[in-house]
């Protein structure tokens, strides 16, 4: 069975989102080299891609762009190539290698860890990763915290969730990625 993994920048009390779903804070602060080759390195990594339907916009409009390639070459590269689904009742997806899920999300998703492939991402999307989580259907969380408190906004979990440290690495900008298992 494949796995699903979500990869979601969280503030350091714990929200994915600002107030008023306010994304800004978790791509400032200083530049750190060494964090964007890690990135670089986890978006070549082969897998396919899983999005609800405003980030997969927010994504859609970014990642096939020349501004993207300059910034982010690997990066964007891997965005481009790799398989995406987007959760949406009204998108007509236009990325190349996207994909609409069909039917309710849980059944579907369930479906779609149950074929052959290489394992899933959700990339952002909380309202998605909180009703898979929900499911049970999240193997991992991998989680980037941003040394920033933005005092309210969206968490992924709606209900208690306990998790296992899998791994976890301090980059000089301050941003420490962690790996739960679920």
């Amino acid at each position: 069975m494949r796995k699903l993994n979500v990869f979601e920048s969280i503030s350091i009390d714990g929200y994915f989102t600002g107030p008023h779903d306010d994304m800004a804070w978790a791509h400032g602060g200083a530049d750190d080299p060494e964090f964007d080759a890690w990135v670089g390195q986890n978006a070549s990594s082969g897998g396919e891609l899983l999005f609800g339907r405003k980030t997969y916009q927010q994504m859609e409009a970014f990642w096939p762009t020349p501004m993207a390639a300059k910034q982010m070459p690997l990066v964007a590269k891997g965005m481009n190539a790799a398989k995406k689904y987007v959760a949406s009742r009204s998108l007509q997806p236009k990325w190349s290698n996207s994909h609409l899920l069909q039917g309710e999300l849980v059944a579907a998703v369930r479906e779609l860890k149950s074929s052959a492939g290489p394992d899933i991402t959700v990339l952002g999307s909380g309202s998605v990763v909180a009703a898979l989580g929900a499911a049970k259907l999240v193997d991992r969380y991998q989680f980037v915290i941003v040394p920033v408190a933005l005092g309210s906004g969206r968490t992924v979990f709606e209900a208690p969730s306990p998790l296992r440290l899998l791994e976890q690495r301090v980059f000089e900008s301050g941003k420490v990625v962690v790996t739960y298992a679920t």
